[in-house]
């Protein structure tokens, strides 16, 4: 679709020239340094070369260039629409909306998830309102009382002597397709869109150990951004502004040596190695620094003796057995079964369009970004933690969501402080960068070939899409 963007590469043609790596310890190489298991899914990593082009920034600012977005790629796209915990009770339902498409997701009477286009088949009016959720033994529309069954079935309207040419095979709701995965309930707009289970490989195999689908929401907060969607999930999927954005983490991550894996067009990954210092630091703290680096604000929960570095120990082992610790005893649950760097480091794995998932137990984030309404300028940003249930009593019930606007702290949402500072500092680069984009005499962003190479493939993904092609595998 764009020149500036360039094509799905084969693994062939990359030029050994450009796959850049630093010149610091890589992530492979401190995860295997404390002589610890390393899960093998950790130890994967797929890259090629990309180009080198810049992204032209009509791409975030353009309404011809969202209103084409809608048409041809989020209306053929896997996307999460809710939790299965949103909707555990036959009779429970849940509207996603993308633009002006909206869905309504339900669970019917024999408990089965479905989804329709929330749309009555009379008139057309919306049968429940954007942004909201509840109970109901049927889906009765608030216009002119066309009900339907939780399974979409016509069940009565009123008059019906004046409607001969209605029936329950002509006017049932219109079916969208979904899939259920990890605790997840996924729609596609597109009738002929490939299985979900396709669309996700690899992410099943490298979840299977987590457990996503027993886990509940402990917070749900969701954040008004000025800026394009893909600016958004953008500023995530990259560790190169840490140095910068986020210098209090540098004492303790090893940033530069990220590693980014592209395993399709869909499914992409960085792993980030916690409990070494960036090597942006002038001076490397020493092992003892780094452990308390890292527990800012759990100091006073952890038990001295976990402290001590044992003969031939490193921070990193200490700080997974204080984690594995603190983590078990707050929520109730034993965590032995995770590897060191499955506790400390940072996986962060991205599903194409707009999702965003972490594995691991210190993080265990998902994330969400959604266009709000038509405007190529707004976004909005959804923040959940999924934990692990406790291993006595009840699981807690979903948490409900907290709407901040652009101007509010993710602190006045409940988050931990220093964890909401970090996110303060992420989102508070957007606005700046959404209108550098229409200030710029530039045409476009340039990017670097590796640490940027989750960003380059994002538009890559899209333009494949807007071409109408279904771009599940590299060509190679």
């Amino acid at each position: 679709m764009n020149e500036m963007v360039g094509t799905l590469a084969p693994a062939a043609e990359q030029p050994d020239r450009e796959v850049a790596r630093a010149p610091s310890a890589s992530t492979q190489e401190l995860i295997h340094r404390d002589g610890r298991p390393v899960p093998p899914v950790f130890e994967e990593s797929p890259y090629r070369f990309l180009g080198d082009g810049d992204i032209a920034y009509d791409r975030y600012t353009s309404q011809a260039f969202f209103d084409l977005e809608m048409e041809r790629m989020w209306s053929r796209t896997w996307q999460w629409a809710c939790r299965e915990e949103h909707i555990p009770e036959p009779g429970d339902w849940i509207v996603y909306d993308i633009g002006d498409k909206s869905v309504l997701v339900v669970r019917g009477d024999d408990g089965e998830v479905r989804a329709f286009i929330n749309s009555c088949m009379h008139r057309g009016t919306k049968l429940r309102r954007s942004a909201t959720s509840g109970h109901s033994s049927e889906l009765r529309c608030p216009f002119h009382g066309w009900t339907w069954s939780l399974e979409g079935d016509l069940k009565r309207l009123p008059c019906r002597w004046d409607a001969p040419h209605v029936s329950e095979q002509t006017h049932g709701l219109d079916p969208v397709r979904i899939g259920l995965w990890g605790g997840l309930v996924f729609i596609n707009l597109d009738r002929d869109a490939p299985p979900l289970d396709d669309y996700l490989q690899p992410l099943q195999r490298h979840f299977a150990p987590y457990g996503l689908e027993k886990r509940y929401i402990e917070m749900h907060i969701e954040k008004e951004l000025f800026c394009n969607w893909k600016a958004g999930i953008e500023a995530f999927i990259e560790n190169y502004h840490t140095q910068e954005t986020h210098p209090q983490l540098l004492t303790a991550n090893a940033d530069e040596g990220t590693q980014y894996d592209l395993f399709t067009p869909i499914v992409t990954r960085f792993v980030s190695a916690n409990g070494m210092s960036s090597p942006h630091l002038e001076e490397a703290l020493g092992e003892n620094e780094l452990i308390e680096s890292m527990l800012i604000g759990a100091r006073s929960m952890v038990d001295d003796d976990l402290l001590k570095v044992g003969e031939g120990e490193s921070a990193r082992i200490v700080l997974a057995r204080v984690m594995r610790d603190v983590l078990g005893r707050v929520y109730r649950t034993d965590l032995s079964r995770y590897t060191d760097t499955e506790i400390i480091d940072v996986a962060q794995y991205s599903v194409f369009p707009n999702m965003i998932l972490f594995p691991g137990l210190t993080l265990p984030a998902l994330y969400r970004f959604r266009p709000i309404g038509n405007d190529p300028d707004r976004c909005l940003f959804e923040l959940l933690i999924l934990r692990e249930p406790p291993a006595d009593g009840p699981t807690p019930e979903p948490a409900e969501p907290i709407r901040l606007t652009e101007e509010q702290s993710y602190a006045e949402a409940g988050l931990d402080p220093f964890l909401a500072h970090i996110y303060d500092q992420d989102t508070g680069n957007l606005r700046a960068q959404q209108e550098g984009f229409k200030a710029s005499r530039k045409q476009g962003q340039t990017l670097l070939n590796y640490q940027e190479a989750r960003v380059r493939l994002l538009h890559q993904t899209l333009d494949a899409y807007l071409d109408g092609e279904t771009p599940l595998r590299f060509a190679d």
